[in-house]
């Protein structure tokens, strides 16, 4: 399956075996001793450490049904009339197809795959970028993309990437696609990045997005075993990351009545278009809030976490 494919998740894979996930990690483990694949948090990958990176029709196939629940979620935080930028990526492509439902939106983009899903919607505007096309994910990546971007402000950005680590925040393995996410990043008021669980705690060779600029994080419920998710998200708030989790039941550690404001934007940029998601007059003291739904397009509820 990974040689079909160049990656797979631990869940599907033990789906698709009719078998547990912990015997599924095991013999990962031993496929990995024979050289076979290299392990990923929450799954496998063909051999080729930091450098390599799945192409769309690989991502394609990786943990759909989390990023249905993801693009869900993210869907409303946007509200009509609003200016956005998204970049390319499977999880956003999901989101564009239910953004074609906002009316008065302004999408820029630099993903032939996110203009397509949105071409035939009558009341959203698609800008895209300049650039050359990178085939691999169907983007438009290098100095063209860049500059066609300077100057445009928007009120937020929806980012996707390779991995993610309270460490060093959104990374990728392309550089040309890490530029381009940057000068995204550099266009928006806040920075949403949709991320799978199984992408918490990877760290790949290219930094996009700084953890101190993301606004906040959506994914999905990590699995009970997957305790280095669970501590990355905890680690993620802890720096000021407003988590919104899909999925989930269970409250998280470090609770406390009340909401929290969250990581503001950035005072340097006006927001075109931009509809306010977090009322005023939190309590003070509060740390970054930890949000979870039942499923797909309910309500989140909030369970705040302090900062320890």
């Amino acid at each position: 399956m990974v040689r079909a494919n160049g990656a797979v998740s631990l869940r599907e894979l033990a789906r698709v075996v009719q078998t547990s996930e912990v015997t599924v990690r095991r013999d990962v483990r031993a496929l990995e001793a024979e050289g076979l694949l290299d392990r990923r948090h929450g799954g496998a990958v063909l051999p080729g450490g930091f450098t390599r990176e799945s192409g769309f029709p690989q991502k394609s196939h990786l943990s759909t049904a989390e990023k249905t629940a993801i693009a869900d979620l993210a869907a409303g935080l946007v509200g009509e009339g609003e200016a956005i930028v998204v970049g390319a990526g499977t999880t956003t492509q999901e989101l564009a197809r239910r953004l074609a439902r906002v009316p008065g939106l302004t999408v820029v983009t630099n993903s032939l795959l996110v203009a397509q899903a949105l071409a035939h919607a009558n009341r959203v505007e698609v800008v895209m970028t300049g650039g050359t096309l990178r085939g691999s994910n169907y983007a438009l990546v290098g100095s063209g993309a860049e500059q066609s971007l300077q100057g445009l402000r928007v009120s937020r950005a929806f980012l996707s990437g390779s991995g993610l680590t309270a460490e060093r925040g959104l990374s990728t393995s392309n550089m040309l696609s890490a530029s381009v996410d940057r000068a995204l990043v550099q266009a928006a008021a806040e920075v949403v990045v949709l991320a799978d669980h199984t992408k918490l705690g990877s760290d790949t060779m290219f930094q996009t997005v700084p953890t101190e600029l993301i606004t906040r994080l959506v994914t999905d419920e990590p699995p009970a075993h997957d305790e280095r998710a669970a501590t990355e998200l905890q680690a993620l708030a802890d720096q000021g990351v407003e988590i919104t989790v899909a999925g989930s039941e269970s409250e998280h550690t470090g609770g406390g009545e009340g909401l929290n404001q969250g990581r503001r934007p950035r005072p340097d940029l006006p927001l075109p278009g931009q509809r306010r998601t977090h009322p005023g007059g939190g309590p003070a003291g509060l740390g970054p809030q930890l949000r979870s739904t039942d499923g797909p397009g309910e309500r989140a509820r909030v369970a705040d976490l302090r900062r320890r």
